[in-house]
């Protein structure tokens, strides 16, 4: 015994092999998780009164040099007609696809943490002293108004103590200290990286650790809105408890599927599976598992029945996050379900279209139905995303490289429009208002500060975003550029031609009527003829309703950084409208995925 334990210490171990890492291929993602990262140290380490001006600067600049970085990538990995490469031993993939949608995802980023640094929409109390506070005709502000009631800073659309409970003394306390939560920054670049690595992934466990990275941050950012703390929270809530179930799903799905073909490797489980497809063999474990994957999948993307997180989250939401959610994760959530279907599962195609095709019906139909009902603005609009994805599943079930192609140009055509839109609706304010009160009972801090009859200051000055449909009258008319914009926005989602919106509803329909689809573009015409009637109707009180007699909404002249992002949104969904194919072949030519 000795003998052989001795013979055994002495036999050299087989040489492990390092995995390699591909660190030019990945470098996007790279920069932007650094960025993230430093962004967390600046927020430890930097003077409050530099991180705004830090943060905005890295953010922004990591984004800009990633996307510079991802020019190079595509530039090598595309040349020669070659279709990309495989890094971390095929953990990630950076194809064609990959890099279509990283390129998207990374622009989309830049305008909207630009969106996320607006500080002309809010004004809040002037941090000043008590004492001047509670004066009056005291010049309180940097405005040059004076008063009680009058004036106050710019501020952002985040609180400024999302630890506080809503509407207590200590949110006002941070309110009048001027604190902001700059902490949104790293947590947007952290969010960008994740979304990146998304449909990336080329195993199942990747994408799982992808899918938490960019989840984390947007559960966090949901709940830090200035306005309407309460719904913000209930909605950073309700995402994060359904999330996190969706996550569990996803995460079985793949143990099911790593029990039936012996690995979590997309390329293995789509040859093991075509062989077993091919000899007859039994699939139920791998349908199981890929049902499972599904749900995870759907929920991200919000099709009908995982939908149900999309209206309240995108109306609690600060408006900044909002638009970033519902075109950012859409983009990254369809890319890697392409993924999973067209690499992993094509050789179940029989099995799972069935399914894929109630879902798409589900959602055109009940979302359509569903936004006809709804009176604000951003429930409107979160219905409108629903029923996009199921016309954006049209290409999936198409399940070729027409249909693929088809899908690319939509998530590009609808991210553009859908981000502009939510950044319009931002920009339309109620008048300001103020609260009275004569309990003091009810505050101490009202008490000390103004008495047992003072007028109270509301803490937020400018007046909240008007989203009631009711709002919106007559605003076409006394703000013709900006009701003009959002109408374009709005034909677009309606699919009315020379918008984005058409050509992308036709393409899909094309590719999908080409694979014995044509229920499937029946359906979908009627669904858009439903919606049609909702964007009509706002566009209606838009320019045909009388002015409201009281309380006539407003609209605020963003920042520099808000408006061009306005400005690229609209002239991307008219440009793609009318001149359409540049991007078209772009989005064919990056129709394939390496497996």
């Amino acid at each position: 015994m000795t003998t052989s334990l001795v013979a055994l210490s002495t036999t050299p171990l087989a040489a492990i092999e390092a995995p390699s890492v591909e660190y030019a291929a990945l470098s996007p993602m790279l920069i932007v998780f650094s960025a993230g990262v430093i962004g967390v140290l600046v927020e430890a380490f930097a003077p409050r009164r530099l991180r705004y001006a830090l943060q905005l600067a890295l953010s922004l600049g990591g984004l800009v040099v990633a996307l510079a970085a991802l020019a190079t990538v595509t530039t090598a990995q595309t040349a020669d007609g070659a279709n990309g490469q495989f890094a971390m031993s095929g953990a990630v993939v950076m194809d064609r696809p990959t890099l279509y949608l990283q390129g998207l995802l990374l622009i989309i980023a830049i305008i909207a943490v630009g969106f996320m640094a607006e500080r002309r929409l809010e004004r809040v109390v002037a941090p000043v002293t008590m004492r001047t506070l509670a004066g009056a005709e005291v010049g309180d502000d940097q405005s040059g108004r004076t008063g009680l009631n009058g004036g106050g800073v710019d501020a952002d659309m985040f609180t400024p103590s999302g630890a506080s409970v809503p509407n207590t003394d200590a949110e006002f306390e941070a309110t009048r200290a001027g604190a902001v939560t700059t902490e949104v920054f790293p947590l947007a670049l952290l969010a960008v990286g994740g979304m990146m690595l998304f449909p990336a992934c080329g195993d199942l466990l990747t994408m799982f650790i992808a899918l938490e990275v960019f989840s984390l941050p947007l559960y966090l950012l949901c709940g830090l809105a200035r306005r309407r703390r309460l719904i913000s929270q209930e909605a950073s809530l309700k995402y994060f408890l359904l999330g996190a179930f969706s996550s569990a799903f996803f995460l079985f799905g793949a143990a099911f599927v790593y029990g039936a073909t012996g690995s979590l490797n997309l390329s293995t489980i789509g040859a093991s599976l075509t062989d077993v497809a091919g000899t007859g063999g039994d699939t139920t474990l791998a349908l199981i598992g890929l049902a499972m994957l599904a749900v995870g999948l759907l929920f991200k993307v919000g099709a009908v029945p995982f939908h149900s997180w999309i209206p309240d989250v995108y109306q609690g939401a600060p408006t900044p996050v909002t638009a970033f959610m519902a075109s950012a994760t859409k983009v990254a959530a369809f890319g890697a379900l392409l993924r999973v279907f067209y690499v992993g599962f094509g050789a179940l195609r029989d099995q799972w279209e069935p399914a894929l095709w109630a879902v798409a019906i589900a959602s055109m139909v009940i979302a359509s139905v569903m936004a006809v009902t709804q009176n604000d603005i951003k429930r409107m609009l979160a219905y409108s995303s629903i029923a996009h994805a199921g016309f954006i599943l049209l290409g999936l079930i198409a399940f070729d490289d027409a249909g693929l192609g088809a899908t690319l140009f939509y998530l590009a055509a609808y991210a553009f429009t859908t981000l502009g839109a939510f950044a319009m609706v931002a920009v339309i304010r109620e008048p300001d208002c103020d609260t009275t009160t004569s309990d003091t009972s009810t505050s101490a801090r009202t008490a000390a500060i103004h008495g047992t009859a003072a007028t109270v200051r509301n803490p937020h000055l400018s007046g909240r975003e008007a989203t009631d449909l009711t709002q919106w009258s007559g605003l076409g008319r006394r703000y013709p550029l900006v009701g003009a914009m959002f109408a374009v926005y709005l034909l677009s989602f309606a699919g009315i031609p020379l918008t984005s919106g058409f050509i992308a509803k036709f393409d899909v329909f094309a590719a999908v009527a080409g694979n014995g689809g044509g229920v499937l573009v029946v359906i979908g015409v009627i669904s858009s003829a439903i919606a049609a009637y909702v964007y009509i109707r706002i566009i209606v009180a838009m320019f045909f309703d009388d002015v409201p007699t009281h309380d006539a909404p407003h609209v605020v002249k963003p920042s520099i950084l808000t408006t061009t992002g306005i400005a690229i949104c609209t002239l991307a969904t008219v440009v793609l409208g009318i001149f359409p194919q540049p991007l078209l072949d772009l989005a064919d030519a990056a129709a394939t995925f390496l497996r």
